[in-house]
């Protein structure tokens, strides 16, 4: 099996999935199945609504026509022919495909993503297994016993066709498959640790965020605990950065549109919620970037080379009009907020300044826990030039400044072709969290086009006037999603210094509250983040449930503490208990609640 490249072998998994659902369900009317990360999926529209109790009856019914071996046979036909074949099946969507790359030469699945199905306008492949036919131009598996049996099927979900809520809206069916099936033991068994973290469900019983139909779809509400959480992160961030000569500015959420005419956001950029028309004035839309806002402040004032570089921040929200097929908890939303930042520099601060934000890149990260990382250079793709704004020259100078400082780090990279932003190449910063999945999370984007579109300028030594680089970037990405995925990345038990509440104090009696809260009324004065169970529970339900929420010191005061014995500390997840005298309990708490150096 291995001779076979696993994404052959993958593609062909997604044709005889399709060919199962047919063999199953007969009339299935098929979308599309591509490959994605770790196996594929399939979009149809069949004659029932599938269950997920559905899923074995189908991954069996795949291994039979797998058990056949039949061979995968490539046919090219014409576009007229192709449209006749698939009208006969009943097969309208492959029909609306093959007409569109008749008449415009290529054919989009959805706004991201064309669909290669044939060698040109004229022609279309399709490939045969046993009865089955699928319009494809591959590459396939020769022989379907080469895809081997190193896969499953593991969940449906919704999917607009070609993406667009006004069309149908079909079935997703998602496989995995692996070259053996130790790894695919291994990805199940990380899947399963994956739902145990899943930072929805955690974010309900930790009491940290909210989904509220009546808000909407992806504008989570944060409990004081996810508010205490994501104001640490924050505020850890602000402070690196003020410390590295980063200044905090503050900008609306609206603007005229005009300003996104400028930025090209309203040509090129199609998440961005419909404008609010004002009587008698200009159409306004909330923000999906900041960019427009920090170039406007940037222009206001007069700069010398001496100024530069100037390197602003904000921490504020987007609003981003994403499918509500797509959203997830936190880690995808309709709103977000970034730790965003411009740097307005000359051309020859270029590698100084991005070598600032490589620097902070990897301190951040080490200091949550996240060491393994790589780098995707992100490039635009030269047979899409109308995606971009700019010239040639600016992109090539662009990515190839952007190659050479990470190939000097010496940091694993890989080039993403078509990833860039409409404006320039970006920097991609992909993190493994605790069980070993990869996350997108830093960005930093190399910006020569903005400058140009918005007139920006700077005095040069020479007395000219010379347009200043643009250095976009954000640590965490946006808070929202950071948050998810730490919140999955440490189970939702976070370390002392990170945790929204850090200590818990149980009370064996009404007779200590007193005591306790005085306690707590110290600790709190010294920042830290404490909350006093005086209830009349008894003490070992006390600690029970602060377990459950994952508190990571609980203390218990009883007439021994009140007198000034010392303190018993029980950290969450570690067995017995830490001792810590009375007199220097504040102190030594203070001192181990501190963010790792």
């Amino acid at each position: 099996m291995s001779e076979q490249p696993v994404f052959n072998r993958r593609h062909s998994g997604a044709h005889i999935l399709a060919a199962a659902l047919t063999e199953l369900y007969g009339d299935v009317k098929l979308g599309v199945g591509p490959v994605v990360e770790n196996g594929f999926y399939y979009d149809v529209l069949a004659p029932k609504t599938l269950t997920e109790e559905d899923l074995p009856k189908i991954e069996q019914k795949m291994r039979e026509i797998i058990d056949r071996d039949d061979a995968f046979r490539r046919e090219e036909l014409s576009i007229e022919d192709a449209v006749k074949l698939f009208e006969s099946k009943g097969q309208a969507f492959k029909v609306e495909l093959l007409r569109d790359l008749k008449e415009k030469g290529t054919t989009k699945v959805n706004a991201e993503e064309s669909l290669d199905i044939g060698g040109g306008a004229m022609n279309a492949s399709v490939y045969h297994t046993g009865s089955f036919v699928d319009l494809c131009r591959g590459p396939h598996v020769d022989h379907s016993k080469e895809i081997g049996g190193a896969f499953a099927l593991t969940k449906l979900a919704g999917a607009y066709w070609r993406g667009s809520e006004r069309n149908p809206q079909l079935q997703r069916v998602y496989g995995i498959l692996f070259s053996t099936k130790e790894e695919l033991d291994a990805h199940l068994k990380m899947q399963e640790e994956a739902k145990k973290r899943d930072h929805r469900k955690l974010g309900k019983e930790l009491d940290l965020f909210h989904l509220a139909e009546e808000v909407g779809p992806g504008l989570p509400l944060f409990y004081p605990k996810g508010a205490w959480l994501r104001r640490t992160v924050e505020d850890l961030i602000m402070r690196r950065q003020e410390a590295r000569g980063y200044q905090a500015i503050w900008i609306p959420h609206i603007t005229k549109g005009h300003l996104y005419e400028i930025s090209g956001h309203l040509q090129k950029y199609d998440a961005m919620y419909p404008p609010m028309s004002l009587k008698d004035e200009a159409d306004y839309y909330l923000k999906p970037m900041n960019c427009p806002h920090f170039m406007m402040l940037y222009k206001s004032q007069p700069h010398s080379y001496r100024d530069l570089p100037v390197r602003w921040v904000c921490t504020t929200t987007n609003y981003r009009y994403e499918k509500s097929g797509e959203l997830s908890g936190l880690t995808r939303v309709r709103s977000l907020t970034q730790d965003d930042c411009h740097v307005f520099t000359t051309p020859e601060g270029i590698r100084a300044e991005i070598d600032l934000v490589l620097d902070m890149v990897g301190d951040v990260y080490r200091i949550f826990g996240f060491k393994d990382f790589k780098v995707r250079v992100s490039v635009h793709d030269p047979a899409k030039p109308e995606a971009y704004i700019g010239d040639k020259e600016i992109w090539s100078q662009s990515e190839a400044t952007l190659k050479e400082l990470i190939t000097a780090r010496g940091w694993e990279h890989e080039i993403g072709v078509g990833e860039a932003a409409f404006y320039g190449p970006k920097l991609d910063f992909i993190f493994k969290d605790a069980i070993g999945r990869p996350w997108q999370l830093s960005t930093i984007q190399l910006d020569m086009n903005l400058p140009n579109r918005f007139d920006l300028e700077y005095v040069a030594a020479d007395g000219s006037k010379k347009r200043p680089v643009v250095i976009h970037r954000a640590i965490l990405g946006s808070t929202e999603r950071f948050l998810g995925i730490l919140i999955e990345h440490f189970a939702g038990a976070f370390p002392l210094w990170l945790a929204p509440e850090q200590i818990r104090i149980a009370t064996v009696a009404d007779a200590f509250v007193l005591h306790a809260n005085k306690l707590a009324d110290e600790l709190r004065a010294a920042g830290l983040r404490v909350w006093v169970d005086a209830s009349p529970e008894k003490v070992g339900k006390k600690i029970r449930a602060a377990a459950m929420m994952k508190v990571p010191w609980t203390v218990v005061i009883g007439e021994k503490e009140t007198g000034g014995g010392d303190l018993h500390v029980k950290v969450f997840g570690e067995e017995g208990e830490k001792v810590i005298p009375a007199g220097t309990f504040v102190d030594e708490t203070v001192r181990l609640a501190q963010p790792p150096k």
